[in-house]
C-alpha cells in the first residue's frame, strides 16, 4: 500500500491525460452545440462564471514560483488551487452557455476522475518538497475558498505583490484567448442557427 504522500498509479496517468482529455472535451463542445444550441441569454449568464474564473487564473499565476517555492500569498491565502478553482468556474460557464444537462454532468466526471487526483498527485509532492506545506493546508482549503486570509502564526500571508512577469512566463493569458474563442464559436453557432430560421 502506498504512504499518502505518493501519487497513486491512476493520479499519475490524470496528470499526464489532463490536458489532452480537456482537448477531446472542448471538441465534444462545439460538436454538441449543433444538437443544443446556446442562446444570447445562456451566453451572457455564462460570464458571470467565466469572467471571474479567468480573472482568478491570471491573478493567481502572477504568484505561482514553480518548483521553487510555495506560494502562500495573494489568492493562495483563500485556496490552495486558485488556478483550477478558476478553471472550474470558467468551464461550468461554459457549460450553463451550452444549455445542455449532457455537458454539466460530463464535465463534472471530468473533474472528479482527472482533475482531482491531479490535485491529490500536486500535494503529494508538495508536502514533500515544502515542509511547511502542511501547516499551509490546516488553515487554508484544498478548493472553496476562505472568506477571510490565512494566517501563520502572526503574519497575514496575503503580503506578497502580483508579479507580471511571472504571469507573461506562465502565458496565462492563453485562458483568455481562449474563452474568447469558445465565445466566437458560439456567437457563430447562435448568427448560424438565426439563419436558418
Amino acid at each position: 500500500m502506498s504512504s499518502p504522500s505518493q501519487p497513486q498509479p491512476w493520479s499519475r496517468i490524470a496528470r499526464r491525460i489532463r490536458v489532452p482529455m480537456g482537448f477531446l472535451f472542448a471538441a465534444f463542445y462545439i460538436w454538441h452545440l449543433y444538437y443544443v444550441p446556446p442562446t444570447y441569454r445562456s451566453l451572457a449568464l455564462s460570464l458571470l462564471l467565466v469572467v471571474p474564473g479567468a480573472l482568478l487564473r491570471g491573478y493567481a499565476s502572477g504568484y505561482v514560483k514553480k518548483n521553487a517555492e510555495l506560494a502562500t500569498t495573494g489568492p493562495y491565502a483563500y485556496t490552495r488551487n486558485p488556478l483550477y478553482l478558476g478553471s472550474m468556474l470558467m468551464a461550468f460557464g461554459f457549460a450553463a452557455a451550452s444549455r445542455s444537462w449532457v455537458i454539466f454532468i460530463l464535465l463534472a466526471a471530468l473533474f472528479a476522475v482527472i482533475y482531482l487526483p491531479t490535485i491529490l498527485s500536486e500535494e503529494a509532492y508538495l508536502r514533500q518538497a515544502f515542509p511547511e506545506f502542511e501547516a499551509y493546508a490546516r488553515q487554508v482549503p484544498r478548493m472553496l475558498p476562505r472568506l477571510t486570509p490565512a494566517r501563520t502564526g502572526d503574519q497575514d500571508v496575503t503580503g506578497g505583490g502580483f508579479s507580471g512577469e511571472l504571469y507573461l512566463r506562465h502565458r496565462e493569458y492563453n485562458a483568455g484567448l481562449g474563452a474568447i474563442a469558445i465565445y466566437a464559436a458560439l456567437l457563430l453557432r447562435i448568427f448560424i442557427g438565426a439563419r436558418h430560421f
